[in-house]
């Protein structure tokens, strides 16, 4: 466990790449866009595919892939925040089912974009498996499946009992569980890292070590020059509460992740973790995980506090008492994984909007488009956010123009400090439902007024 403590912060998917240069003089452009993560990248790249005149410009503060996008547990899932219940109360029924189809294409339109443009990110679609380990769990699994069939989704969650998902996965004192064929796993930064080389092929420009100063309408300041364009993009994700004009509209929740070893290929098939397929169990405060191609378990989770005034700073990134609480996680799923080390830790903020629903937008006074607020599920949806953000941009009429997310305007965030009690109370009861069920064996009456309350499931 020392050892563990020991690590430096460096996510597994890290890698050292040649700087690309610093913005230093005035310019101009069509586009421009603030972030080089999934995000800024995939609108660059669907703009440039239809429209490939187009002078597009991204500045990014650090460099390609630094925040969420090169820091996540790599899942392309069709998973949105909120339940579909809450998408339709906000919306339409109907218009909460096109949501999901949506997302489960967008899950395949990876696939066939990497394909096209010959991107070797590990892509692997095998699925999603939830597994229950209570019977608490077990019964949320059994109304999960229930509730997507009644809403009119009948193959979108498949249930498991004991053998089934024992014959998928050696988790241990699995009961049942959730599948979803509509989940991919990828190398987050091997996708990163090739998108921005494409899209520089297609005609982009990318300033690295460049930090917006200012973003109004027409143009973006930087301390080294400026960029006059017609459009503008925010693709700024958590990092958009440290912009004065959007410091309520959205806080930074820190996620961690470890990286173990590669693990024997022969303990792999006995495990079932030769599948690759995207896992964790149904517990309130959530986990997630994946195998990486090279045999590795990729472990995350939540936990750590909101830190007050939304701060943001690497030196969150790194929480022993949450790294040490996933090692334990990972032992008690795999008791047989306990000697395999672990050789990497990191951690990184996630943007979450006061309603939990990402949206994507263009304002038509401003000429301001923005996407984020994935609340950690957005390595696919920032794809469908590309999509639509070209649609808007370009003016073209395409159906995906009509989902719910599109022009979504989120509640503030309270003033501080009410912001910080409310959200740490929020994550206290989060873990506090876990125990209660682990006490009482039932589903618990905390975590479902928190979803009252949020609509986040």
């Amino acid at each position: 466990m020392d050892a563990l403590c020991k690590l430096p912060n460096q996510p597994y998917w890290f890698e050292e790449t040649p700087s690309r240069p610093q913005l230093s003089a005035d310019i101009s452009a069509d586009v421009a866009i603030v972030g080089a993560g999934y995000t800024g990248l995939w609108t660059a790249y669907y703009l440039l595919k239809q429209q490939p005149s187009l002078r597009v410009v991204i500045i990014e503060r650090e460099h390609v892939g630094y925040g969420a996008s090169g820091r996540n547990g790599g899942w392309a899932s069709a998973i949105f925040p909120i339940s579909l219940h809450k998408v339709a109360q906000n919306s339409s029924h109907q218009q909460a089912l096109d949501l999901q189809y949506a997302l489960n294409d967008t899950v395949d339109e990876l696939a066939r974009v990497l394909q096209a443009e010959h991107i070797d990110a590990d892509y692997c679609k095998h699925g999603f498996l939830s597994v229950a380990r209570s019977s608490a769990q077990l019964q949320r699994a059994q109304a999960a499946v229930a509730a997507s069939t009644a809403f009119g989704l009948p193959k979108q969650w498949q249930f498991l009992n004991a053998q089934e998902t024992q014959q998928r996965i050696g988790i241990s004192r699995s009961l049942g569980g959730l599948y979803t064929p509509h989940c991919a796993v990828v190398h987050p930064g091997k996708l990163v890292r090739a998108l921005a080389q494409t899209v520089e092929k297609m005609g982009a420009q990318i300033y690295e070590q460049t930090a917006a100063t200012d973003i109004a309408a027409g143009q973006i300041r930087t301390h080294s020059g400026s960029i006059s364009a017609s459009t503008i993009v925010r693709a700024t994700e958590s990092y958009t509460c440290q912009q004065a004009a959007h410091q309520r509209q959205v806080i930074p929740l820190y996620s961690s992740v470890l990286a173990t070893a590669p693990i024997a290929a022969d303990v792999r098939e006995r495990l079932g973790l030769h599948q690759r397929f995207a896992f964790n169990d149904m517990r309130h405060l959530r986990v997630y995980a994946q195998m990486t191609a090279d045999g590795r378990m990729i472990f995350g989770g939540r936990g750590e506090p909101y830190h007050f005034g939304s701060k943001i700073s690497p030196q969150y990134d790194l929480a022993d008492a949450i790294h040490l609480k996933l090692r334990a996680c990972i032992n008690d799923f795999f008791p047989e994984l306990s000697d395999v080390p672990i050789t990497h830790r990191w951690g990184g903020a996630l943007g979450v909007a006061r309603d939990w629903c990402p949206s994507v937008g263009l304002d038509a006074r401003s000429n301001i488009a923005w996407a984020g607020q994935y609340v950690g599920d957005g390595v696919a949806t920032s794809n469908l956010a590309g999509r639509i953000l070209r649609n808007l941009i370009l003016k073209l009429d395409e159906p995906i123009n009509s989902l719910p997310i599109v022009n979504h305007r989120s509640p503030l965030w309270e003033p501080e400090p009410l912001r910080w009690l409310g959200v740490n109370m929020g994550l206290s009861a989060t873990a506090l439902a876990d125990s209660e069920e682990r006490l009482t064996r039932r589903s618990s009456n905390i975590a479902a007024i928190l979803a009252a309350i949020t609509g986040a499931h």
